[in-house]
């Protein structure tokens, strides 16, 4: 959608430049998601899942970013960015749950040490 905007549209060069840049943040941070979303949940880690939680915030800060503060922002951004809003909707969803999952084994096989309890 950048590059269709900056060839039809006047696109002001500083806004194309951060759009980006922007972009491509967003891009690394969602392999970076992705892969410690997966691992998190083969591992039943809680520090992948709570990092793959804290990118999924900053990936849906810059997707509100391209829906709201974008130079131009035409119909097809709002589709796409409402489609990719509720996916990191139902991911943090997902995420939360699987935290409070591993939390709550965590914390169980702790009590159950501590008591010495079998």
């Amino acid at each position: 959608m950048i590059i269709y905007k900056s060839q039809v549209l006047s696109y002001p060069d500083s806004y194309l430049v951060l759009d980006v840049c922007l972009l491509l943040l967003m891009a690394a941070l969602e392999i970076f998601r992705v892969c410690w979303g997966v691992r998190g949940n083969l591992q039943e880690s809680e520090r992948y899942i709570g990092a793959s939680l804290l990118i999924t915030g900053a990936t849906l800060l810059l997707s509100v970013y391209f829906l709201v503060w974008q130079a131009y922002v035409l119909r097809a951004d709002i589709i796409i960015n409402a489609i990719l809003l509720c996916i990191y909707g139902l991911s943090g969803l997902a995420g939360f749950g699987a935290l409070a999952r591993f939390t709550r084994l965590d914390f169980r096989a702790f009590t159950h040490e501590t008591l010495g309890l079998s």
